[in-house]
């Protein structure tokens, strides 16, 4: 490995002094660095800079207002480990069957009440046969290192603990560090003390991890994936100051006014990590060498934040569970405070990423975003595919609510599901009944009217599309 890092040390300084010869430095350094920072549950409304009425998020804002802000961003999936698989192989979440969340040992779901159909058994592992972001870069000379959350293997020893034989390191990863960091997932039965004094936040020994790695000199790019655990619940913070300040800020008559105050505070938290760790890229000299990614995992959980104006929550699949944040900095190719109306997937960073370091995409799901990056015009014609063939929530079921509301602050019962978009109408297939739900996203983004009845050819038509798209990728049914 020392002796490759060396090799293509050289070559990127060669290629660096002969451009500098003809006069042209920066394309030379085809090779950036690239910062993937994936936050947990985070909604597509949470943002300041997504307008929100009282979430204060100073470093997103700053790095959406420096770069490229995607309004019609997707996670692969609305559920942890079948978004982060998909993310990591650029495949679609029926291609790999891997469509739920990893589980302590193998089975099948066990739902409080009589359902009509039987999902799919878990899937526990992420297939080492499948070539992952980490592998694909390796192979073009770069150092790989992940930070944090992996979420792709059956739990280890603890709830999230990384396998010894499926964990980052044997998908590609160089260096790995398994860390909770200060996230309530490593208080255990203690407390922290509480923090009081204004702008003080609790140390993070992940995001320390993520500086240390950052600030150092690198001999080749390098491609660090920082998976956080906020703002996953357990919400939990020791800043009372936060608490207060939001305490203050939102309104008493606010439905789930208590979680929504530990949430903001929690989602605060999250912000200042990002902003750690941009400041440790600043200190290293690279952040104009740096592709900088930040999105998140799936939607926002519903008793939590609004999703609004999106419908439903992490779980389903309307926009509320699946649509999220997606921010790209990219200097000499980003425009700053840009937007773009493109929409795109987790599955197109695989090849994005690829061809940001001057590979060839294998052949996957996704597609690479840099072509439109480069020039915003440039559009592409392609449906994006969900699939979802299970029920949730397991335990309390029965319990929840049967609707998918809009800001309900509700747990809603998820039936197997799958969905298309395509242009700006999106198709909901829902197997108990094999019924489709039609909407036009651009007049009705919270999906309030299902035109099917309205336009039957068109639900007919993406209906047969989705199905012979998921039947093309060998996707698991669930079964009666």
């Amino acid at each position: 490995m020392g002796n490759m890092k060396a090799f293509f040390g050289c070559l990127v300084f060669l290629l660096w002094f002969v451009g500098g010869v003809n006069g042209d430095p920066v394309a030379v350094r085809s090779q950036p660095n690239i910062l993937f920072i994936l936050a947990d549950d985070l909604a597509w409304s949470d943002p300041g800079y997504a307008g929100h009425a009282w979430h204060e998020t100073p470093h997103l804002d700053a790095l959406a207002a420096s770069g490229m802000v995607f309004t019609d961003a997707y996670a692969a999936a609305p559920i942890c480990s079948a978004s982060r698989a998909s993310i990591l192989t650029g495949k679609t979440t029926a291609r790999l069957g891997f469509e739920f969340v990893t589980k302590n040992e193998p089975g099948f779901q066990k739902i409080d009440m009589v359902t009509p159909l039987k999902a799919p058994a878990f899937t526990l592992n992420l297939p080492l046969v499948e070539e992952t972001i980490a592998e694909a870069l390796s192979n073009l000379g770069y150092q790989t290192a992940f930070f944090g959350k992996w979420h792709l293997n059956a739990h280890y020893k603890k709830y999230l603990g990384w396998s010894p034989t499926h964990g980052p390191i044997q998908q590609g990863f160089e260096i790995a560090v398994e860390n909770f960091g200060n996230h309530p997932y490593a208080w255990g039965k203690e407390t922290p003390e509480p923090i009081n004094d204004p702008g003080v936040f609790p140390k993070d020994s992940m995001v320390d991890a993520v500086c240390h790695f950052l600030e150092q000199d690198h001999e080749v790019p390098f491609f660090a994936m920082a998976s956080s655990f906020y703002v996953h619940t357990p919400v939990r913070t020791p800043c009372r100051w936060l608490l207060e300040k939001y305490g203050a800020k939102i309104p008493r008559e606010s439905p789930n006014r208590d979680k929504r105050i530990a949430y903001a505070s929690f989602l605060e938290t999250l912000d200042h990590h990002v902003g750690r760790m941009l400041k440790a890229l600043d200190a290293s000299g690279q952040r104009e060498n740096t592709l900088v990614v930040f999105t998140s995992d799936n939607g926002g959980h519903p008793e939590f934040t609004a999703n609004g104006p999106l419908r439903g929550s992490k779980w389903n699949l309307y926009e509320g569970g699946i649509r999220v944040p997606f921010i790209a900095h990219w200097p000499g190719h980003t425009v700053a405070g840009s937007q773009s109306q493109l929409p795109v997937i987790g599955y197109d960073l695989l090849p994005t990423f690829v061809e940001v370091a001057g590979g060839d995409a294998p052949n996957v799901d996704g597609v690479s975003l840099v072509p439109h990056v480069n020039d915003p015009r440039r559009f592409m014609d392609r449906g994006l595919i969900w699939h979802f063939p299970y029920y949730h929530p397991e335990k309390g079921y029965a319990k929840a609510i049967e609707s998918v509301g809009l800001n309900d602050f509700e747990v809603s019962k998820t039936h197997p599901q799958s969905a298309l978009r395509r242009g700006h109408y999106k198709l909901v297939y829902f197997y108990e009944n094999e019924r489709s739900e039609l909407f036009d996203l651009q007049k009705d983004v919270s999906e309030q009217t299902d035109i099917s009845g309205m336009f039957p050819e068109l639900a007919e038509s993406l209906t047969s599309d989705l199905m012979r798209e998921l039947r093309g990728m060998n996707a698991r049914f669930p079964g009666r």
